[in-house]
């Protein structure tokens, strides 16, 4: 009933408002097309901006600035803030009822409950989340051993120790990296794994379908809760629930300035990836039609695919055992070789394998974590071999599981969901053997 009452409410709100923003732009022509150009003029030079050094990109980011500001003074003299300040709220509100309307709960299987479950907690993760809210003696009232990962100790050591002592569930309170840690041994030893979001945003608790704003609750499922299976990538061997970035960002993190002036160092590194003349951080790879390509401003290989550009569900997975990498490539575009069409700025692809060379170690960031890796790098997924236990209160999927892709078919679902007629979940997916 209630994503049934959101899916109303989207479609209600949003015509309105799309109305109201049309007849607004009909009555105020053609102060919109002024708009519009200040916002594509301001886009512009921020770019041409932000792949320059010096004189160039102060006067780059001044034009852009300048830009904004006429857009400003545009929506000022309009004399009809208050109309612009209604189409603004209604998109807002439209925005967050379709989010409520393909927010689903899963079911997951019961299962029987660990007899010896073991809670490793990191009591600095997330500011302290585990010491706020206690979760060591929320562990031991529901029959969860804790131990507390203290500085200098080894967690992959502490993990295994745990597997010999007869621990038959893991699970781990703190941040994806070391969820990762925790989930390779869980899947290596086919033992449940709970992950309990006590790091700083918990990107692979949100796609598994766990609660972020219940630390205490995911106890529970080692308790009562349901299990599906998840995949699992790698790069080189080493595990990673979330994704590997290379480019770019993982290049900044590695320059010792960056830790004094995040931001400027970032800008000093884009130039030599994309501006005139740079390097493209020596990257060799082969896109989904077999070609060869070179460098990449940046490059995101995930644990399956994630949403992105999506107005809901970006930045998340609608899967997570779909038994595919997601590989997007960003760079400058690039005119084709021998009759071949050149590349563009922004691709994306599944694949379950996916390798990048150089001729030097390359920086990346592992599950948020700096690292150097040496080339090539080499990613394979591997397909569910980690038994999630979830606890019964939470989703169970991820909050773009049933979020279909493009406008026309979000339209078509919402209106199926207002009229009650709503389609079979399709996640999680059946238990791979």
């Amino acid at each position: 009933m209630r994503r049934r009452l959101a899916a109303i409410v989207a479609l209600l709100v949003g015509t309105a408002t799309v109305v109201l923003g049309v007849v607004e732009s009909v009555n105020q022509f053609p102060r919109g097309l002024g708009l519009l150009a200040c916002v594509v003029i301001a886009a512009a030079a921020a770019w041409y901006g932000i792949l320059r050094r010096g004189i160039a990109r102060v006067v780059g980011l001044v034009v852009a600035g300048a830009a904004l500001a006429g857009a400003l003074i545009l929506l000022a003299a309009g004399g009809r803030f208050g109309v612009d300040l209604l189409v603004v709220v209604g998109l807002l509100i439209t925005l967050a009822a379709v989010r409520a309307s393909f927010a689903v709960h899963v079911d997951l299987p019961r299962v029987a409950a660990p007899k010896h479950p073991v809670l490793f907690y990191n009591p600095l993760s997330g500011g302290g989340k585990a010491e706020r809210f206690a979760l060591a003696k929320e562990a031991r009232a529901r029959g969860i051993e804790p131990i507390e990962l203290k500085r200098g100790d080894d967690l992959e050591i502490l993990v295994r120790g745990a597997v010999e002592r007869g621990a038959d569930g893991l699970a781990m309170a703190g941040g994806d990296g070391s969820q990762a840690i925790v989930a390779a041994i869980a899947a290596e030893k086919s033992l449940p794994y709970a992950c309990i979001p006590a790091g700083t945003r918990n990107h692979f608790a949100l796609d598994l379908g766990v609660d972020r704003d219940d630390v205490v609750g995911a106890l529970d499922a080692f308790v009562d809760g349901g299990e599906r299976r998840v995949d699992l990538a790698e790069v080189n061997g080493r595990v990673f629930v979330n994704n590997v970035s290379l480019g770019v960002y993982a290049e900044a993190v590695q320059r010792d300035e960056y830790r004094g002036a995040k931001m400027r160092t970032l800008l000093d590194t884009v130039p030599d990836a994309l501006g005139a003349g740079g390097s493209q951080l020596d990257m060799r790879w082969t896109g989904p039609g077999g070609h060869g390509h070179r460098g990449g401003a940046a490059v995101l290989v995930s644990n399956n695919r994630y949403r992105l550009g999506r107005a809901v569900g970006s930045g998340t997975r609608p899967r997570i055992d779909d038994g595919l990498l997601g590989i997007t490539v960003m760079g400058a575009p690039t005119d084709g070789a021998e009759g071949r069409r050149g590349q563009r700025p922004l691709r994306e692809w599944s694949a379950p394998s996916f390798e990048v060379e150089s001729d030097r170690p390359l920086p990346a960031g592992v599950d948020g974590e700096a690292l150097v890796l040496d080339a090539p790098l080499q990613f394979r997924i591997r397909p569910g071999v980690l038994r999630v236990r979830i606890a019964h209160q939470h989703p169970g999927s991820s909050p773009s599981a049933m979020a279909p892709e493009g406008l026309r078919a979000s339209v078509v679902e919402l209106v199926r969901i207002a009229f009650g007629v709503e389609r079979k979940s399709a996640q999680p997916t059946p238990e791979r053997p």
